[in-house]
């Protein structure tokens, strides 16, 4: 179908514009995952699209699309960690930490990452992973290698220099076809858009008020447990269980950030302890965080 009235659809303002059908919506994504349309035209869709808004159908199409696209290996009794593509700016990933509390209990954690993604300048899930030992239980996927077309539109993103559609659907990819998966949120509206546009791709989906947008918590927040038929709100606090974690304000380097890694200080390693026991309760493998935190209180660094 003819790209140009997809731009139509999304570019003419308030009283012009129109909403995609799912058809439309997945015709659009092949048409800009193939490239088969100008550079210019996938820029200005994108634009359009992200201001016009986007609804719950137009991203389901549109993930039909990358799911055709998607080269998928099995992880059994993992979770999916769904972080943004660009990166962390302020705070050290946690995950390599929480990884080790979990490699006793069983539990796998994916990862996928890819070049640095509009439009926080933050370091990526890719440079922490290149340089830093991990435990057997991560499992990481380069998003080149296992949706290369995606990735191909780094540096029309790059050139764009905004946030877009994108990065909504991009997080959770469904790589390793696993039951369970996490992803961050920053506000409580998002809560009802994932769980429409996620819905029947997991058993279990977790929104978490997490940090800087990742599945990582490290402040106060709220989790978010979404099945096919009722969605479930907690409120963490890392106080109740002893954890007194002062997050960053300033940016920070990823020597930095790997510092904090490789010498965690307590407080740290406390809260690795805590992300591990959500991470649990997810997968249903406690009745609830607190008794999730205890079993992982047994486990020692």
């Amino acid at each position: 179908m003819d790209f140009f009235k997809y731009i139509h659809a999304v570019g003419t303002g308030v009283k012009g514009n129109r909403d995609l059908s799912f058809e439309e919506s997945k015709d659009m994504m092949t048409q800009i995952l193939d490239q088969s349309v100008p550079n210019e035209q996938i820029a200005a869709f994108l634009l359009g699209w992200r201001l016009k808004p986007e609804t719950t159908e137009e991203f389901r199409g549109a993930l039909a699309a990358c799911d055709a696209n998607i080269q998928r290996s099995e992880v059994k009794n993992s979770i999916e960690l769904g972080y943004p593509f660009d990166g962390k700016a302020k705070n050290p990933y946690i995950f390599p930490l929480v990884a080790k509390v979990l490699e006793s209990h069983g539990l796998n954690l994916v990862v996928a990452g890819d070049e640095k993604q509009p439009a926080k300048d933050g370091i990526t899930i890719k440079e922490i992973i290149t340089q830093i030992d991990l435990t057997a239980n991560v499992h990481y996927f380069d998003r080149k290698n296992f949706f290369s077309k995606l990735h191909q539109l780094t540096g029309i993103r790059n050139r764009l220099g905004l946030r877009t559609s994108f990065s909504t659907i991009e997080k959770l990819s469904g790589v390793t076809q696993s039951d369970f998966a996490i992803t961050g949120i920053f506000h409580k509206p998002f809560v009802k858009k994932y769980s429409e546009i996620l819905k029947g791709r997991y058993k279990k989906i977790a929104l978490i008020q997490g940090n800087e947008g990742t599945p990582e918590l490290f402040s106060k927040g709220r989790l978010w447990m979404v099945d096919d038929h009722k969605t479930q709100e907690y409120i963490i606090d890392p106080e109740h269980f002893g954890i007194h974690y002062k997050k960053s304000w300033d940016k920070i380097t990823r020597k930095e950030s790997l510092e904090q890694l490789n010498n965690p200080s307590d407080e740290y390693l406390k809260l690795a302890e805590l992300n591990a026991a959500i991470y649990l309760f997810v997968t249903e493998n406690a009745q609830s965080i607190d008794e999730a935190y205890e079993k992982v209180k047994e486990t020692t660094f």
